[in-house]
């Protein structure tokens, strides 16, 4: 199953592929990057693999990892989009993303999710999509604001308490 790709005039959104594993890996290498996320980043092996579960999934039709690509750059890969079942589980569905240190606080990540969410309220027809964010996470925080995201209370979280955004099927962020 593929996902649709999407376009802006300095993005290109693709769906994420075993080729952009490698990439996927030196990105949360980078410092400070991971710390805000609970995962097997201590063991190469195990982070490798779950970089790779999470590329092919399985999940639903119009579901997956997005590979954001910088289109003056050659197709440089700055990071990822996301919508999935919560923690690849479900029921609900998550949006997240995740972006090298040199692409964060250029509006990236929202020009790029702001797609994604469209696809899933508007394509897709869910009813809900929610982002759980650690609170300590401001520029994460502030993406789910600018994307127009209604702050819906606190959850535990793997690393601490995380803030819970929703966004509903007549979002018009």
């Amino acid at each position: 199953m593929s996902l649709p790709a999407f376009e802006t005039g300095r993005l290109r959104l693709r769906q994420r592929s075993a080729a952009d594993e490698d990439a996927c890996f030196e990105m949360d290498r980078e410092p400070g990057m991971l710390r805000y996320i609970a995962g097997p980043w201590a063991d190469a092996a195990a982070h490798r693999a779950f970089i790779a579960a999470r590329t092919r999934g399985p999940y639903p039709e119009g579901l997956g990892y997005w590979s954001l690509l910088d289109k003056a750059a050659g197709d440089a890969f700055l990071g990822w989009v996301l919508l999935i079942p919560v923690d690849a589980e479900g029921p609900g569905i998550e949006i997240g993303w995740r972006l090298r240190g040199a692409a964060q606080g250029r509006g990236i990540a929202t020009e790029a999710a702001g797609m994604v969410l469209r696809h899933g309220l508007q394509t897709l027809g869910l009813a809900a999509i929610v982002a759980e964010i650690d609170g300590r996470n401001a520029a994460s925080l502030r993406v789910a604001e600018k994307l127009g995201m209604a702050r819906s209370g606190e959850v535990a979280g793997a690393t601490g308490r995380a803030v819970r955004y929703i966004a509903r099927g007549d979002h018009q962020g």
